[in-house]
């Protein structure tokens, strides 16, 4: 087993105790809730007479269901309408801080927490979303969890959990132009399959993530549960103290650099043991495709879609489903393929530097005819900063809409829907069968500058080709 990593250690310093399951009952730091996942878990906690343990550790936001075009209440949606209705009186009644659609600080919960500085390292965090794995870029141990866990960590602040394994996922070297953080999460899931990371926490680490900004790290541990690991995390170092000094939440004057201090004995150590380490050469990666029906059928935009016998025995049924879903042809270059809508925003890539990366791609130039492209900004405050750097404009003016924060099309449980079999170019994170609200829909995932590439041509493009 592992000694010696953060993940180790922050696990340990959380163990409460061992149940006669043999699992670890860990203590919650930070739990996030919205508006799907939580009217179940509050109802039962009602039913057992239980209250709130710890409301002050709670902090909800809206997001799955909030329409991103017209956010005026009551919602259209009378289903959307009672979950925000739950949602409100659920919060007001236990004292739990609820930010509201205006209120300035609303947003997809994964992007909020960071923003304010609610995540930091060495925390435990859980919310009932799978991409809690994101707030791992902070150095914090981050799981999605089921409500019926939700409602465990409302009534006792703690979780029962087997501990995990720990796979060193070392990326080195320089990306090359056009390349994003996106891409090295989808190349690192083509390495290693959807399921290679089942009972593994994932640790990135090497040159290459050393050099990525925040937000870059939050984009690749997003997507470690498409990957099959329960969680992933980078370890804190300068860019995440950087990155935290002055957010809503940090500590401040002499608590601050008591923190820092903290934060950074919690790192890997230098001689720590993992179970496994993966090395991957990050020259190695180009701009990265989806073309099947799950994150791991990826491949470089300027590869074709694979032929079933170049695969692996085990993976071609699969191949075979996702050829007669997606309607592409095995053997076909990725590019040129057409699309109907493209869509920049999620908890993957809605954040500011996502949508500068898409603006620059975008300036200058026009959707193409007939492809519906729109833009949704993770939060308000990541809408507000935008606007202020007029990056709204640049998009408008070339043909996107711009919407409010919501998790919109990611998963559709809004208005925001393909139609039939429409197929889109998504900067979220799956591509699951109907994942984007239409039974048919066809999702090829991308980064948000190969996204703005894709609308403006009509068909998936090389991102490259429009940089240079």
């Amino acid at each position: 087993m592992s000694k010696g990593t953060l993940f180790d250690k922050v696990w340990d310093l959380h163990a409460v105790g061992t149940l006669p399951s043999g699992q670890t009952q860990l203590f919650i730091g930070l739990h996030l809730i919205h508006e799907v996942t939580s009217p179940q878990a509050f109802a039962m906690l009602r039913e057992r007479g239980l209250k709130v343990l710890y409301p002050q550790r709670t902090v909800a936001t809206v997001d799955h269901i909030v329409p991103t075009e017209n956010q005026a209440r009551p919602f259209s949606d009378i289903l959307a309408e009672e979950m925000m209705q739950e949602l409100e009186k659920n919060c007001k009644e236990n004292g739990i801080r609820f930010y509201n659609v205006g209120s300035g600080n609303q947003g997809i919960v994964h992007v909020i927490a960071p923003e304010q500085g609610l995540t930091q390292p060495g925390m435990t965090v859980a919310c009932g979303d799978s991409h809690t794995s994101t707030h791992g870029a902070f150095g914090a141990i981050a799981f999605g969890i089921g409500t019926s866990q939700v409602r465990d960590v409302l009534a006792s602040q703690t979780l029962a959990l087997s501990k995990l394994k720990v796979r060193r996922i070392e990326v080195n070297g320089d990306l090359n132009p056009g390349v994003y953080a996106k891409d090295v999460i989808l190349h690192i899931i083509r390495q290693l399959g959807v399921k290679g990371g089942v009972g593994y926490a994932y640790e990135y680490a090497g040159t290459t993530f050393e050099k990525m900004s925040m937000e870059e790290r939050m984009t690749v541990c997003n997507m470690s549960i498409e990957g099959g690991a329960r969680c992933g995390y980078v370890n804190p170092d300068q860019v995440t103290f950087d990155y935290l000094k002055g957010r809503d939440f940090v500590p401040k004057g002499e608590e601050w650099e008591k923190a820092v201090s903290w934060w950074q004995s919690i790192a890997s150590d230098g001689d720590a043991e993992y179970d496994d380490v993966v090395k991957i050469d990050a020259a190695d990666i180009a701009p990265t495709v989806t073309w099947g029906i799950t994150p791991g059928q990826g491949i470089g935009v300027d590869e074709s879609i694979p032929v079933a016998d170049s695969l692996p025995e085990s993976d071609r049924a699969l191949a075979q489903e996702a050829y007669k879903y997606m309607q592409l042809q095995p053997g076909n270059a990725i590019a040129g393929t057409k699309v109907d809508v493209c869509f920049i925003g999620s908890c993957t890539n809605g954040r500011i530097s996502d949508l500068r990366e898409a603006a620059k791609v975008a300036k200058g130039h026009k959707v193409a005819n007939g492809v519906k492209a729109f833009v949704v900004p993770g939060s308000e405050r990541v809408k507000v900063q935008a606007e202020a750097e007029g990056l709204d404009k640049i998009f408008l003016e070339a043909g996107f809409e711009w919407r409010g924060a919501g998790c919109s099309m990611c998963l559709a449980m809004n208005p925001d829907k393909l139609q039939g079999d429409q197929i889109s170019a998504s900067s979220s994170n799956r591509n699951f069968k109907g994942r984007q609200g239409s039974a048919s829909g066809r999702t090829l995932l991308m980064s948000p500058a190969m996204v703005a590439a894709a609308a403006l041509n009509g068909q998936v493009s090389d991102v490259r080709q429009i940089l240079h």
